[in-house]
């Protein structure tokens, strides 16, 4: 699978030429983050990291003719030509179940590293946030499987932990360490 095939990597193309032009902050996170770190999936939801600030900048300035609000009251757009959906995580908030722990949803471009044009979450940030995530929100489970799937794709090492905030490390080695059982 490549990106061409993802149905919101278009989405992603068109959505990041026009924050650039803004000058607007953001990072991917989600299941193309995942994807460009090497687990492939595909998806038509494509989730960015931005301020709060800038989440109310984008709805001003970008929804119209190509995007459009998902609904009333609702911080999401859809993409009419793809018929994609932008999620908006938003910097400050706590992943999860929404309270104050370690793990934060970080500054955009501090998390973040740029790659053809596009600002992609680092790798121990995303599993950092999937781990708390996961962690404190029974409904979010799929974000320790999310982890454990990157685990064995990536083969990542206990060493790897080290990468990563002290709140989830132990919850990552017993993820990689349930792994190496089932192999």
């Amino acid at each position: 699978m490549i990106f061409d095939e993802i149905p919101a990597f278009a989405t992603l193309l068109k959505i990041a030429k026009r924050l650039r032009e803004l000058n607007i902050a953001y990072a991917v996170t989600g299941d193309l983050a995942m994807f460009f770190h090497g687990l492939e999936r595909s998806t038509d939801v494509l989730e960015l990291l931005v301020s709060r600030e800038s989440q109310g900048e984008i709805h001003q300035r970008v929804t119209g003719l190509d995007f459009i609000s998902s609904g009333y009251g609702s911080k999401d757009i859809r993409d009419k030509a793809n018929d994609a959906t932008v999620k908006f995580i938003v910097a400050g908030d706590f992943p999860g179940d929404g309270r104050r722990k370690p793990v934060v949803h970080p500054d955009p471009l501090e998390a973040s590293v740029e790659k053809d044009g596009i600002r992609w979450m680092k790798l121990p940030v995303l599993i950092d946030i999937k781990l708390a995530s996961g962690m404190t929100n029974p409904g979010r489970l799929k974000d320790l499987d999310d982890v454990r799937e990157l685990i064995e794709a990536l083969h990542l090492s206990a060493d790897y932990a080290e990468q990563l905030n002290p709140y989830v490390r132990e919850k990552f080695e017993e993820l990689r360490r349930a792994g190496e059982k089932e192999s």
